[in-house]
């Protein structure tokens, strides 16, 4: 009798490696040329090229796999305070870093060099997520620094510096940074800290305090909130102090998180932590806010590029995998999902780009005030629509998406953090309704931002419409927090659909305003289109 193999392995899609992850994804290079970094496009297909190595994703699923690990102590008792990371994670920051995921723009200062840099970040995380943060802390304090260079001049060498080194020592060339501002009394209410600042005279600090969340304590130094005599204020507190000294920073414990499992946070105990006061006492929200608005507008590049490993994953499988009779990217049913998920990945793309290229150096008055307002509502957003996505994606895999040998189990997982991190949902709406109240030339830029599409569809003028009527009535409203979720969201998908129409092929643009504006949008089921969408022709763009 012949022998019968239970084992051959058939109608399984293979790898997705070897890819040049930069050069597949279609919107992203058409809006890194549109918005002026073209330029970028080479250094762009190398990225792409080495994230979609099998060796960088097997260091992504290991750098998660293998979580970090505290030391409090030596073996001989010696505080240490230390986080052992896997080398895994090591070799991804290192090469983000080398590729400037983290202050290219200011580095190299030019059109479109936000754009580039975003477009760097993105496919970094689109692989490995838990690095990003760190990766986007650095780059967000640079602005913090400038302005305050009589104590950032001595760091901004380090944090330009394109080399990593994860030693704690003296005479380190390169620098990372996080921040601290939560404690456990007081979460998204940050006046309400409670460490305090004792002035020692020599124009330091002493710091005494808990904070409840202190993400990437491995990093050279922080932002950090504390009581000063003068009230709230901020201070650079490093690792090191100026005699080379582990300062006061103690990690009390590493927080067991939901997911970003390859990042570090923690809690931290500040114990006589030596600080520099950065800006005025009692000014420490205002000297702090452009990282957080930095870090905000990374929470919304990590949301897409969570969507572009999703959409991608999913249809890589829908590709090489059969069910009766024919692979199952053609069945319209799958089709009809996957090109949904694609219209969400591409309006959160062009809305990324849109904003990093506000962003840049030679940003006018009114792109400034443009960008205040859309970062705000893109955030709330795109970040919220992560979740859901993650998840359908990860249904189109069956029951290998449900396991932790494919990479959506990971990305579930990963995607809530970016609509937590630097203000949940509440938070940024109340944001945006002080935005609209108190600084109107940002309602005014975001209005004409939008207007550029006037005309061109009649579905995305009826939305316009409605949303200016709702942005009167909530400035009528003497409670204009309850419609604020509302207000936001009709402003975000105002911007997506201008976004899409005026630069998105004629099917996709059809297709975003045709589902997601008016009555019959369909905002929480994928794969719900209407007659009349090419829904092929949206899924091949994957």
């Amino acid at each position: 009798m012949d022998s019968v193999s239970t084992h051959d392995v058939v109608n399984q899609s293979p790898p997705r490696t070897g890819l040049d992850e930069y050069g597949t994804h279609t919107a992203l290079v058409e809006a890194v040329e549109r918005h002026d970094a073209g330029w970028a496009h080479h250094r762009l297909h190398l990225t792409g090229q080495r994230v979609g190595t099998a060796s960088f994703q097997r260091d992504a699923a290991r750098a998660n796999r293998h979580e970090p690990v505290l030391h409090t102590h030596d073996r001989y008792g010696h505080r240490i305070d230390e986080v052992e990371y896997d080398d895994a994670y090591h070799r991804i920051i290192g090469a983000a870093v080398a590729d400037g995921a983290h202050t290219s723009a200011y580095v190299e200062p030019r059109p479109g060099a936000s754009v580039a840099r975003a477009a760097t970040f993105m496919l970094y995380a689109q692989i490995e997520p838990g690095h990003a943060c760190p990766i986007s802390m650095t780059h967000s304090v640079v602005p913090v620094l400038q302005q305050h260079a009589e104590v950032g001049a001595a760091w901004l060498d380090r944090v330009y510096a394109t080399s990593y080194d994860p030693a704690l020592h003296s005479g380190k060339h390169s620098a990372l940074f996080g921040m601290a501002m939560t404690e456990k009394q007081g979460g998204s209410d940050v006046r309400a800290g409670a460490t305090a600042a004792r002035p020692l005279g020599d124009g330091r600090y002493s710091l005494t305090g808990h904070k409840w969340f202190c993400s990437a304590p491995m990093s050279d130094a922080f932002l950090v909130l504390a009581q000063a005599p003068g009230g709230l204020s901020c201070f650079l507190v490093p690792r090191l102090t100026d005699e080379g000294e582990r300062n006061g920073i103690r990690i009390q414990r590493l927080k067991d998180k939901l997911g970003n499992r390859a990042n570090a946070s923690s809690e931290v105990e500040y114990v006589d932590a030596v600080g520099r006061l950065l800006g005025d006492e009692g000014r420490g929200v205002r000297t702090i806010i452009d990282m957080v608005a930095r870090t905000r507008l990374d929470c919304v590049y990590g949301s897409t590029a969570g969507m572009r490993q999703a959409v991608a994953e999913a249809a890589w499988h829908a590709r090489h995998r059969a069910a009766f009779g024919r692979a199952l990217i053609d069945q319209p049913a799958m089709t009809a999902v996957l090109a949904d998920l694609q219209l969400e990945t591409e309006a959160a793309t062009v809305t990324a780009m849109r904003l990093a290229r506000a962003h840049d150096e030679d940003a006018s008055d009114t792109e400034r005030a443009f960008r205040r307002l859309a970062t705000a509502v893109s955030k709330y957003w795109i970040c919220k629509r992560g979740p859901g996505h993650a998840y359908e994606a990860l249904e189109c895999l069956g029951g290998n998406g449900y396991t932790e040998e494919f990479p959506l189990a990971m990305r579930y997982r990963e995607q809530p953090v970016m609509a937590v991190w630097e203000g949940s949902g509440n938070v940024i709406a109340l944001d945006v309704l002080r935005a609209i109240a108190r600084e109107p030339a940002s309602l005014e830029a975001f209005d004409a931002e939008v207007s550029l599409a006037r005309g061109a569809d009649a579905r995305l003028d009826a939305h316009l419409d409605r949303t200016r009527r709702m942005v009167a009535d909530v400035a009528a409203d003497v409670e204009p927090d309850a419609g604020a979720r509302g207000l936001v969201t009709a402003l975000a998908l105002a911007l997506q659909a201008s976004l899409l129409v005026r630069f998105a092929p004629a099917a996709v643009a059809d297709a975003f305003t045709a589902t997601r504006l008016g009555d019959a949008a369909s905002l929480g089921l994928y794969g719900a289109l209407p007659g009349g969408v090419d829904a092929a022709a949206i899924a091949a763009r994957i």
